[in-house]
């Protein structure tokens, strides 16, 4: 075999010349150096020390991790056959591995050992953290536990492994597998961007007439604007029905994560996996995450069904008094309409305002004004044509990271948008950069015109970047403790906070510009966007509601006693849909957020609407102060943005913020509060 890159990955990762066949090699390699790592933790001769102890255990395995990290990236945005299968294969070894260094009984017994020394007890508050969490994780994780609990939970952890990923596959093929080519008089309803992206998709496949895919920006368009019914309950049944399918079907793969979850929660003592998982968040255990989810549904529930019963008179308004019930696949459409109709503003009018080149040249002349960092375009390879990549240089002029960008929807790429790392670089005595990336499934250039986007795709931009920064920015001595390794329920606050500069004129004027004329939005339809802010923001909210309360009821209420989990999960989220959902929905057999890793956001979906209470209180600091108030934002990087894990997020929310969130800053943002 040619030389393996994966066994010798620098800064400058070569993707170009990885290849399926490298992953094994690399992967067995790469463990065997990591085992000898972590064998001369156990057997150091004379006194621990921090660096021949905590220390080594923050470095463990740091080849292997950026190797595999960089397989599984390359799996989720240009997967292949060959390399899902060398994937899939060194997966189970991956995790055994690591499950073994978390089981360690003599790993746990030199670190309590560690801990007993006077060094120990001089360590800096960072350090002093990490060592507690360190103890802490491993109590958590099972260390103290017998033999043959500890094999069982070493099964229990690479099964999950296999079961999660597999899980991902399956929603990434279904999405794929779905197309849908429709004639011209069928377009009836559709804005002229969404009828280009679908030619442009045709004549890609060779095809005539026009391509919809399951893809965002296909879907999306679809259910807002398309005028047949028909259809659209059609593409609806599709996208809340992908991975149900045979070869492809998660939902016995769901029923068995689940039981996995429980299985493990209650070896290592714990009720069930919310508590489990929740413990070294913010919230602390499912108790307080579903108390946080019940008393956010009781309030948003009267403008919820008030915004619903307003949403069937429209339609009725319309139609006559005879128009039937609306249905799920009719929502959207009507509420479009609705919005059209009462604000005069149609979300199409702000495509011309945002081309994505625009977009982030004003994200990053903003977060220059307010955070003093500066982003150069770099010249790194991609592992697609696509992608770009760029070079972040602190307030000092540091170069501190660089990121790579890939933007649009393809295939062989997953869904949804994301943020992520391969190096975490050193600050304890050094300083290195770090590398990280943001992916995202954004409407695409058709033609000769650049890419448009909707506003929400702003948003989804600005969103990823702050977590970008959260990593980037980031100046931590431990890196187990560096970046967005922080609580769930807190590592949204950065992500959360960039988007509400997307609603503010000063930072609208930075990118949104007429891509043709380079006029700015006028001002009339600005304030048309402004008003229309608050539309629906009760459904919106108990969207997000639905998908935290349902995450929460099947990890710690469901047992197959429930009986189906399909009509489980379905009767849960009626309750918060504007419209009484098919007996066909099956959402959850798509839900990756949930079940697309061994954790992920599983128990902590709620995460998103607590840190959305954080990030509308700390925004209302700089609504105060300037939304480009140097000074703020000097504050938000230095308490917030720099510090990772190195504090308990609830005292780095009081030092940028002077005191505990106010919980009403998000009634007030969403209206329900004046």
């Amino acid at each position: 075999m040619a030389e393996n890159p994966l066994l010798d990955l620098g800064f400058e990762i070569p993707f170009g010349r990885i290849r399926p066949e490298h992953v094994e090699e690399a992967v067995t390699t790469l463990i065997a150096e990591a085992q000898r790592e972590f064998e001369a933790i156990l057997t150091v001769r004379g006194e621990r020390t921090y660096a021949n102890t905590l220390g080594a255990l923050d470095r463990l395995g740091e080849r292997l991790q950026r190797a595999f990290r960089v397989v599984a990236h390359l799996e989720s945005v240009r997967t292949t056959p060959e390399l899902r299968r060398a994937y899939n294969a060194t997966l189970p070894q991956v995790t055994a591995f690591y499950s073994k260094i978390q089981l360690s009984s003599e790993l746990y017994e030199a670190l309590k050992a560690y801990a007993s020394t006077p060094e120990a007890r001089r360590l800096s508050p960072t350090k002093r953290r990490f060592l507690q969490l360190t103890l802490d994780s491993f109590r958590r994780e099972g260390a103290d536990l017998p033999p043959e609990k500890k094999a069982r939970l070493e099964a229990i952890n690479t099964r999950l492994a296999e079961l999660t990923s597999k899980y991902s596959q399956n929603v990434l093929d279904s999405t794929a597998a779905f197309e849908l080519y429709l004639e011209e008089h069928q377009l009836s309803g559709l804005p002229q961007s969404a009828r280009q992206a679908a030619r442009q998709a045709a004549i890609a496949k060779g095809r005539e007439g026009w391509r919809f895919t399951l893809q965002a920006p296909s879907y999306l368009a679809l259910m807002t604007y398309l005028d047949d019914p028909a259809i659209r309950k059609q593409v609806y049944l599709a996208y809340n029905n992908r991975a149900t399918e045979e070869g492809r079907d998660n939902r016995p793969l769901i029923g068995e994560i689940l039981a996995l979850r429980q299985e493990k929660a209650e070896l290592l003592g714990y009720a069930h996996f919310a508590d489990l998982v929740l413990e070294e968040r913010m919230a602390k255990n499912g108790a307080t995450a579903v108390a946080f989810e019940r008393d956010l549904a009781e309030r948003y529930r009267p403008y919820f069904e008030r915004e619903n019963a307003e949403l069937q008179a429209f339609r009725r308004r319309l139609e006559g008094p005879d128009a039937p019930a609306l249905e799920p696949w009719d929502v959207a459409y009507y509420a479009e309409k609705q919005r059209q109709a009462v604000y005069d503003f149609d979300e199409e009018t702000l495509r011309p305002y945002f081309s994505l080149e625009k977009v982030l040249e004003g994200l990053f002349e903003l977060c220059g004004r307010v955070f003093g960092i500066r982003v150069e375009p770099a010249q790194a390879e991609g592992w697609h044509p696509e992608v770009k990549s760029y070079n972040l240089y602190d307030p000092q002029g540091r170069f501190t990271a660089r990121f790579y960008t890939d933007w649009f929807p393809r295939e062989d790429k997953r869904g949804g948008a994301w943020m992520n790392y391969f190096i975490t670089g050193n600050r304890d005595g050094v300083f290195e950069p770090h590398l990280a990336l943001m992916c995202a499934n954004l409407t695409p250039p058709v033609g000769d015109q650049p890419a448009l986007l909707t506003h929400r795709e702003v948003e989804t931009i600005f969103h990823e970047f702050g977590h970008l920064l959260h990593h980037a920015l980031s100046n931590v001595e431990v890196k187990s403790l560096a970046g967005t390794n922080v609580p769930w329920d807190f590592v949204e606050l950065p992500s959360q906070i960039m988007e509400n500069w997307c609603w503010e004129r000063e930072a609208l004027d930075l990118f949104a510009r007429h891509y043709q004329t380079g006029e700015p939005i006028p001002d009339e339809l600005f304030q048309r966007m402004q008003r229309a802010r608050t539309y629906r923001a009760a459904n919106n909210t108990m969207r997000q509601l639905a998908f935290g309360t349902v995450d929460l009821a099947m990890h710690i209420d469901y047992t197959p006693h429930n009986g189906d989990l399909m009509r489980y999960t379905r009767q849960i989220m009626a309750a918060f849909s504007p419209a009484p959902l098919p007996e066909e929905y099956g959402m959850i057999a798509s839900f990756s957020h949930l079940f697309g890793s061994p954790v992920g956001y599983a128990a902590g979906y709620y995460s998103y609407k607590w840190a959305e209470v954080l990030d509308a209180d700390a925004f209302s600091r700089f609504q105060a102060e300037g939304i480009f108030n140097p000074q703020t934002g000097r504050d938000f990087l230095e308490h917030i943005l720099s510090k990772g894990n190195s504090d308990d997020p609830a005292q780095l929310f009081r030092n940028f913020m002077g005191r505990d969130p106010n919980p009403e800053a998000l009634l007030r943002r969403t209206g329900l509060l004046d």
